[in-house]
């Protein structure tokens, strides 16, 4: 069965995180995807852990596994002028370049959108960076926290009386290669049915910006009241609205204004609760009588493990859920029932499981065709269709070029 992207041919500049996730996301639905990397390095996220059982190695790294299934891997030296030719001839080729250097290095080798659109007039290019190509910023520095910092809602994140706090580690760099996937394909589609190639640019930091992170709906109240958004402590909502402990680790329950007939339902209508003063929404929220009826229902919680209170807080039609860790998540039944994951052969790290699909498509699915490649893995197979002998690859690494 042909994939979503089936005809659809790639090449792959990116490194780390960001551009190598929107690739993965087009590969991963049939485009083919070839990934340059720098000969005897490779892509930086093969250095970086977790490490399969903890030992280090190019060909371990968990977060490469994942970011490049699905993709062929040759190497390249783009710093060499017979590099730069085999580039030009690559390009003539794909219908995609990604590429997510900061905005000075493609100009400077010569491989400037420009110059590659005489090479293949419908080319879509896609330059992933921190801020952009253009601006008084485009060349700054940047990490996960700092664009979080000015592009996402980190101001408005954390206790109101302590500093500000971000996301999880790299959630804004997968934001932004989500984003960019998408964006890739319009270009293609523009490409396919007007006839015209187009460079899109990807900023980072205005994808936050523009994000469903709460902060587009911020800047929005902002431009109505003038009002900046506050930190808000994290038992805000009447309640018991929040996370707390039970038998083994965490649960997260909304029980607090319009539910709270049916919490008191779930609990068995205790006479403890039963007076009218606990259903006003002003009591709900007094940290008075928070205080004492958290003490109470703590102790109810703790009777239960988190899956078990789950199950009774959603035969009561509360809003609610248990508080994952990695494992619970990995084995859960409806996950793996839906296929939310995938075990993926590798040469070198054996079978392990894998996140799978983003979405489903019922006529042309994901599908983990081969694993992440190993470096230069299939240099004999692409340098072979531009007409490269084994004779001349064996030239081309003597002196540095692949």
């Amino acid at each position: 069965m042909d994939q979503a992207l089936s005809d659809v041919k790639v090449l792959d500049l990116t490194h780390y995180i960001t551009g190598p996730y929107c690739t993965k996301l087009l590969a991963d639905y049939g485009a083919d995807v070839t990934k340059i990397e720098k000969p005897g390095e490779g892509d930086g996220a093969r250095r970086l852990g977790p490490f399969y059982q903890d030992k280090p190695h190019p060909e371990r790294s968990g977060l490469f596994l994942h970011l490049n299934t699905n993709k062929k891997s040759i190497t390249l030296n783009l710093k060499s002028d017979t590099g730069k030719n085999i580039f030009k001839e690559l390009v003539k080729g794909v219908d995609i370049l990604v590429e997510n250097f900061s905005p000075h290095v493609m100009p400077e080798l010569g491989l400037s959108y420009e110059a590659l659109e005489e090479i293949n007039p419908r080319l879509v290019m896609t330059s992933i960076s921190n801020f952009g190509q253009t601006g008084p910023y485009r060349d700054f520095e940047a990490s996960d926290i700092i664009l979080f910092g000015m592009g996402g809602d980190m101001h408005g994140s954390g206790l109101p009386d302590r500093e500000p706090v971000k996301y999880a580690i790299n959630v804004v760099l997968y934001q932004a290669g989500a984003i960019a996937a998408p964006a890739t394909i319009g270009g293609f589609f523009a490409a396919k049915y007007k006839d015209i190639g187009q460079h899109i640019d990807i900023s980072v930091m205005e994808e936050l910006a523009h994000g469903i992170d709460l902060r587009s709906t911020h800047l929005v109240a902002y431009a109505y009241t003038g009002e900046v958004n506050p930190r808000l402590p994290e038992n805000w909502m009447a309640s018991p609205s929040g996370t707390f402990p039970c038998k083994d680790g965490y649960f997260r329950i909304t029980g607090g204004w319009q539910y709270w007939d049916k919490l008191t339902n779930m609990l068995g209508s205790p006479e403890f609760i039963t007076d009218p003063k606990w259903k006003t929404p002003a009591a709900q929220s007094d940290p008075a009588l928070r205080q004492e009826f958290e003490a109470f229902f703590i102790g109810w919680l703790m009777q239960y493990t988190k899956k078990e209170l789950w199950e009774i807080a959603q035969s009561a039609g509360l809003p609610s859920s248990p508080l994952y860790t990695v494992e619970d998540l990995l084995n859960d039944r409806h996950f793996n029932d839906r296929g939310a994951f995938e075990e993926i052969h590798h040469p070198v790290v054996g079978k392990i499981k894998y996140p799978g699909r983003p979405f489903i498509m019922s006529e042309t699915p994901w599908k983990a065709k081969i694993p992440a490649p190993l470096l230069g893995q299939h240099n004999e197979e692409i340098y072979g269709q531009l007409g490269y002998s084994k004779e001349d690859l064996i030239r081309l690494k003597e002196t540095g070029v692949i």
